[in-house]
Protein backbone atom coordinates (compact mmCIF):
# COMPACT_ATOMS: atom_id res chain seq x y z
CA UNK A 1 0.00 0.00 0.00
CA UNK A 2 3.03 2.31 -0.17
CA UNK A 3 1.83 3.96 -3.36
CA UNK A 4 -1.47 4.71 -1.62
CA UNK A 5 0.23 6.48 1.29
CA UNK A 6 2.61 8.31 -1.03
CA UNK A 7 -0.23 10.10 -2.75
CA UNK A 8 -1.23 11.98 0.39
CA UNK A 9 1.19 14.76 -0.49
CA UNK A 10 -0.42 15.11 -3.90
CA UNK A 11 -3.82 15.63 -2.30
CA UNK A 12 -2.84 18.71 -0.45
CA UNK A 13 -2.61 21.00 -3.46
CA UNK A 14 -5.32 23.52 -2.82
CA UNK A 15 -5.59 26.43 -5.24
CA UNK A 16 -3.94 28.46 -7.94
CA UNK A 17 -6.36 31.22 -8.80
CA UNK A 18 -6.83 33.31 -11.93
CA UNK A 19 -9.70 35.73 -12.33
CA UNK A 20 -10.57 39.25 -13.47
CA UNK A 21 -11.26 40.68 -10.03
CA UNK A 22 -9.72 44.15 -9.61
CA UNK A 23 -6.95 44.40 -7.03
CA UNK A 24 -8.17 45.83 -3.72
CA UNK A 25 -6.24 48.67 -2.09
CA UNK A 26 -7.66 48.06 1.41
CA UNK A 27 -5.21 45.88 3.36
CA UNK A 28 -8.06 44.67 5.56
CA UNK A 29 -9.83 42.86 2.74
CA UNK A 30 -9.01 39.62 0.94
CA UNK A 31 -7.88 39.73 -2.67
CA UNK A 32 -7.63 37.14 -5.41
CA UNK A 33 -3.98 38.11 -5.85
CA UNK A 34 -3.26 37.11 -2.27
CA UNK A 35 -5.14 33.86 -2.78
CA UNK A 36 -2.72 33.22 -5.64
CA UNK A 37 0.22 33.75 -3.27
CA UNK A 38 -1.30 31.20 -0.90
CA UNK A 39 -1.64 28.78 -3.80
CA UNK A 40 2.06 29.02 -4.71
CA UNK A 41 2.98 28.19 -1.12
CA UNK A 42 0.55 25.27 -1.17
CA UNK A 43 2.07 23.98 -4.41
CA UNK A 44 5.58 23.98 -2.96
CA UNK A 45 4.36 22.34 0.23
CA UNK A 46 2.75 19.54 -1.73
CA UNK A 47 5.81 18.85 -3.89
CA UNK A 48 7.98 18.69 -0.79
CA UNK A 49 5.51 16.37 0.92
CA UNK A 50 5.54 14.04 -2.07
CA UNK A 51 9.34 13.92 -2.02
CA UNK A 52 9.53 13.34 1.72
CA UNK A 53 6.89 10.61 1.73
CA UNK A 54 8.63 8.89 -1.18
CA UNK A 55 11.89 8.75 0.74
CA UNK A 56 10.23 7.67 3.99
CA UNK A 57 8.31 4.84 2.33
CA UNK A 58 11.39 3.73 0.36
CA UNK A 59 14.05 3.74 3.06
CA UNK A 60 16.70 2.05 0.88
CA UNK A 61 16.00 4.19 -2.19
CA UNK A 62 18.56 6.69 -3.48
CA UNK A 63 16.33 8.01 -6.26
CA UNK A 64 13.05 9.91 -6.52
CA UNK A 65 11.96 7.93 -9.55
CA UNK A 66 9.66 4.98 -9.02
CA UNK A 67 6.61 3.27 -10.50
CA UNK A 68 3.70 1.92 -8.52
CA UNK A 69 2.40 -1.64 -8.51
CA UNK A 70 0.57 -1.16 -11.81
CA UNK A 71 3.70 0.23 -13.54
CA UNK A 72 1.94 3.54 -14.01
CA UNK A 73 3.93 6.68 -14.70
CA UNK A 74 6.52 7.78 -12.21
CA UNK A 75 5.70 10.89 -10.16
CA UNK A 76 9.24 12.14 -9.79
CA UNK A 77 12.29 12.96 -11.85
CA UNK A 78 15.75 11.54 -11.14
CA UNK A 79 17.33 14.96 -10.69
CA UNK A 80 18.55 14.66 -7.11
CA UNK A 81 21.50 13.23 -5.20
CA UNK A 82 20.29 11.33 -2.14
CA UNK A 83 22.46 10.34 0.81
CA UNK A 84 21.55 8.51 4.00
CA UNK A 85 22.76 8.08 7.57
CA UNK A 86 23.22 5.15 8.24
CA UNK A 87 24.85 4.86 4.82
CA UNK A 88 23.19 2.98 1.99
CA UNK A 89 24.17 -0.69 2.16
CA UNK A 90 23.93 -0.69 5.96
CA UNK A 91 21.05 -2.66 7.45
CA UNK A 92 18.63 -0.37 9.28
CA UNK A 93 17.17 -1.97 12.39
CA UNK A 94 14.00 -0.91 14.27
CA UNK A 95 14.63 2.03 16.58
CA UNK A 96 17.36 3.52 14.40
CA UNK A 97 17.19 7.21 13.57
CA UNK A 98 17.40 7.67 9.82
CA UNK A 99 18.45 10.91 8.11
CA UNK A 100 18.12 11.27 4.35
CA UNK A 101 19.35 14.33 2.46
CA UNK A 102 17.78 15.10 -0.92
CA UNK A 103 20.12 17.48 -2.76
CA UNK A 104 18.94 19.16 -5.97
CA UNK A 105 22.18 21.11 -6.26
CA UNK A 106 22.80 24.86 -6.29
CA UNK A 107 21.74 25.22 -9.93
CA UNK A 108 18.63 23.10 -9.47
CA UNK A 109 16.56 20.93 -11.77
CA UNK A 110 13.01 20.42 -12.97
CA UNK A 111 10.67 17.86 -11.44
CA UNK A 112 8.49 15.68 -13.63
CA UNK A 113 5.51 17.98 -12.97
CA UNK A 114 7.40 20.99 -14.35
CA UNK A 115 8.24 22.73 -11.08
CA UNK A 116 11.83 23.93 -10.64
CA UNK A 117 13.70 23.16 -7.40
CA UNK A 118 17.18 23.72 -5.97
CA UNK A 119 18.91 23.27 -2.62
CA UNK A 120 18.39 20.54 -0.03
CA UNK A 121 15.64 18.86 1.98
CA UNK A 122 16.78 16.97 5.09
CA UNK A 123 14.42 14.23 6.30
CA UNK A 124 14.60 12.61 9.74
CA UNK A 125 12.56 9.78 11.28
CA UNK A 126 12.84 6.74 13.54
CA UNK A 127 12.61 3.48 11.64
CA UNK A 128 9.99 1.32 13.35
CA UNK A 129 7.82 -0.68 10.92
CA UNK A 130 5.68 -2.16 13.70
CA UNK A 131 4.67 1.21 15.20
CA UNK A 132 1.06 2.38 14.85
CA UNK A 133 2.13 6.00 14.34
CA UNK A 134 5.07 7.43 12.42
CA UNK A 135 6.37 11.03 12.58
CA UNK A 136 8.59 12.47 9.87
CA UNK A 137 10.44 15.80 10.24
CA UNK A 138 11.98 17.72 7.37
CA UNK A 139 13.89 20.97 7.10
CA UNK A 140 15.12 23.14 4.24
CA UNK A 141 18.69 24.15 3.45
CA UNK A 142 18.86 26.96 0.89
CA UNK A 143 15.82 25.36 -0.76
CA UNK A 144 13.97 27.10 -3.61
CA UNK A 145 10.75 26.06 -5.35
CA UNK A 146 9.96 27.99 -8.53
CA UNK A 147 12.44 30.68 -7.38
CA UNK A 148 10.68 31.08 -4.00
CA UNK A 149 12.96 30.39 -1.01
CA UNK A 150 11.58 28.28 1.85
CA UNK A 151 12.85 28.06 5.42
CA UNK A 152 11.54 26.31 8.49
CA UNK A 153 10.55 22.90 9.74
CA UNK A 154 7.55 20.74 8.96
CA UNK A 155 6.36 17.46 10.40
CA UNK A 156 3.66 15.04 9.51
CA UNK A 157 2.36 12.00 11.30
CA UNK A 158 0.96 8.89 9.65
CA UNK A 159 -1.43 6.78 11.70
CA UNK A 160 -3.72 3.91 10.77
CA UNK A 161 -7.42 4.18 11.54
CA UNK A 162 -9.29 1.43 13.40
CA UNK A 163 -11.03 -0.92 10.98
CA UNK A 164 -14.82 -1.07 11.02
CA UNK A 165 -17.41 -3.08 9.10
CA UNK A 166 -17.95 -0.12 6.80
CA UNK A 167 -14.31 0.95 6.47
CA UNK A 168 -11.04 -1.04 6.49
CA UNK A 169 -8.03 0.32 8.36
CA UNK A 170 -6.44 3.11 6.33
CA UNK A 171 -3.79 5.82 6.81
CA UNK A 172 -4.53 9.29 8.16
CA UNK A 173 -1.84 11.91 7.58
CA UNK A 174 -1.62 14.98 9.82
CA UNK A 175 0.64 17.69 8.40
CA UNK A 176 1.96 20.39 10.74
CA UNK A 177 3.31 23.47 8.98
CA UNK A 178 5.70 26.17 10.22
CA UNK A 179 7.52 27.75 7.32
CA UNK A 180 8.62 31.02 5.71
CA UNK A 181 8.43 31.80 2.00
CA UNK A 182 10.55 34.59 0.49
CA UNK A 183 9.39 35.60 -2.99
CA UNK A 184 11.76 36.92 -5.71
CA UNK A 185 10.51 40.49 -5.09
CA UNK A 186 11.60 40.24 -1.43
CA UNK A 187 8.13 39.79 0.06
CA UNK A 188 8.15 37.36 3.01
CA UNK A 189 5.17 35.22 4.06
CA UNK A 190 4.89 32.87 7.02
CA UNK A 191 2.58 29.86 7.15
CA UNK A 192 1.55 28.04 10.34
CA UNK A 193 -1.17 25.44 10.62
CA UNK A 194 -2.36 21.91 10.10
CA UNK A 195 -3.99 19.82 7.37
CA UNK A 196 -5.37 16.32 7.83
CA UNK A 197 -5.76 13.98 4.88
CA UNK A 198 -7.61 10.67 4.91
CA UNK A 199 -8.23 8.16 2.15
CA UNK A 200 -11.94 7.28 2.21
CA UNK A 201 -12.18 5.09 -0.91
CA UNK A 202 -9.82 2.83 -2.84
CA UNK A 203 -7.15 2.00 -0.24
CA UNK A 204 -7.73 -1.76 -0.51
CA UNK A 205 -6.97 -1.89 -4.25
CA UNK A 206 -3.48 -1.74 -5.86
CA UNK A 207 -4.37 1.09 -8.26
CA UNK A 208 -4.23 4.73 -7.17
CA UNK A 209 -6.74 5.92 -9.78
CA UNK A 210 -9.75 4.81 -7.69
CA UNK A 211 -8.56 6.67 -4.59
CA UNK A 212 -10.83 9.29 -3.01
CA UNK A 213 -9.43 11.52 -0.26
CA UNK A 214 -10.90 13.87 2.30
CA UNK A 215 -8.90 16.86 3.59
CA UNK A 216 -9.65 19.07 6.60
CA UNK A 217 -7.67 21.63 8.57
CA UNK A 218 -6.82 25.30 9.06
CA UNK A 219 -3.77 27.55 8.83
CA UNK A 220 -2.72 31.18 9.08
CA UNK A 221 -0.66 33.19 6.63
CA UNK A 222 1.13 36.38 7.70
CA UNK A 223 1.67 38.80 4.82
CA UNK A 224 4.53 41.32 4.40
CA UNK A 225 2.31 44.12 5.75
CA UNK A 226 1.91 42.01 8.96
CA UNK A 227 -1.73 41.30 8.13
CA UNK A 228 -2.73 37.81 9.26
CA UNK A 229 -5.24 35.80 7.28
CA UNK A 230 -6.83 32.56 8.49
CA UNK A 231 -7.85 29.82 6.08
CA UNK A 232 -10.18 27.07 7.27
CA UNK A 233 -11.61 24.12 5.37
CA UNK A 234 -15.22 24.59 6.46
CA UNK A 235 -16.59 21.80 4.26
CA UNK A 236 -14.17 18.87 3.75
CA UNK A 237 -12.32 18.91 0.45
CA UNK A 238 -12.77 15.79 -1.64
CA UNK A 239 -10.18 14.67 -4.16
CA UNK A 240 -10.94 12.05 -6.81
CA UNK A 241 -7.86 10.60 -8.47
CA UNK A 242 -10.00 9.27 -11.33
CA UNK A 243 -10.32 12.89 -12.47
CA UNK A 244 -6.66 12.86 -13.52
CA UNK A 245 -7.69 11.57 -16.95
CA UNK A 246 -10.17 14.44 -17.35
CA UNK A 247 -8.75 17.55 -15.76
CA UNK A 248 -6.44 18.95 -13.09
CA UNK A 249 -6.44 19.81 -10.23
CA UNK A 250 -8.40 16.98 -8.66
CA UNK A 251 -10.37 18.74 -5.90
CA UNK A 252 -14.02 18.20 -6.83
CA UNK A 253 -15.93 19.57 -3.83
CA UNK A 254 -15.53 21.33 -0.49
CA UNK A 255 -15.20 24.89 0.76
CA UNK A 256 -12.27 26.93 2.11
CA UNK A 257 -13.18 30.00 4.15
CA UNK A 258 -10.75 32.94 4.45
CA UNK A 259 -11.00 35.40 7.36
CA UNK A 260 -9.23 38.72 7.83
CA UNK A 261 -10.43 41.26 10.37
CA UNK A 262 -14.14 41.63 9.62
CA UNK A 263 -13.87 40.31 6.06
CA UNK A 264 -14.78 36.78 5.01
CA UNK A 265 -14.34 35.10 1.64
CA UNK A 266 -15.01 31.56 0.46
CA UNK A 267 -13.77 29.29 -2.27
CA UNK A 268 -16.32 26.63 -3.27
CA UNK A 269 -15.02 23.74 -5.38
CA UNK A 270 -18.41 22.56 -6.58
CA UNK A 271 -20.56 19.43 -6.52
CA UNK A 272 -18.14 16.63 -7.37
CA UNK A 273 -17.61 17.10 -11.11
CA UNK A 274 -14.15 16.55 -12.60
CA UNK A 275 -13.57 20.16 -13.65
CA UNK A 276 -11.20 23.03 -12.83
CA UNK A 277 -13.91 25.52 -11.86
CA UNK A 278 -14.67 27.10 -8.49
CA UNK A 279 -16.55 30.11 -7.10
CA UNK A 280 -14.70 32.79 -5.12
CA UNK A 281 -17.12 34.88 -3.02
CA UNK A 282 -16.36 38.05 -1.03
CA UNK A 283 -18.59 40.84 0.28
CA UNK A 284 -21.61 39.20 -1.34
CA UNK A 285 -19.99 39.21 -4.78
CA UNK A 286 -19.19 35.90 -6.51
CA UNK A 287 -16.62 35.30 -9.23
CA UNK A 288 -16.31 32.24 -11.42
CA UNK A 289 -12.64 31.29 -11.45
CA UNK A 290 -10.37 28.70 -13.02
CA UNK A 291 -8.02 26.76 -10.78
CA UNK A 292 -4.92 24.86 -11.81
CA UNK A 293 -1.13 24.73 -11.85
Amino acid sequence: MKSKILLFGLLLTLITISCNKDKETDNSTITAEEAGVNAKIDLASDDVSNIVENQYENIDSNTLSYKNSNSEDSYFATCATITRVPAFGTTVTPGTQVTKTVDFGPTGCTLSNGNFVSGKIIITFIYDPSASSHTITYTFVNFYHNLIKYDGTKTFTITMSIATVASPSHPIVTMNMDMTATFPNGNVYTRVGQRISEIIEGFSTPSWTDNVYQVTGSWTTTFPNTVIQTSTITSPLHIKMSCISVNKPLIVSGVITFNRNSHTATLDYGNGDCDNLAIFTINGNSYNITIGN
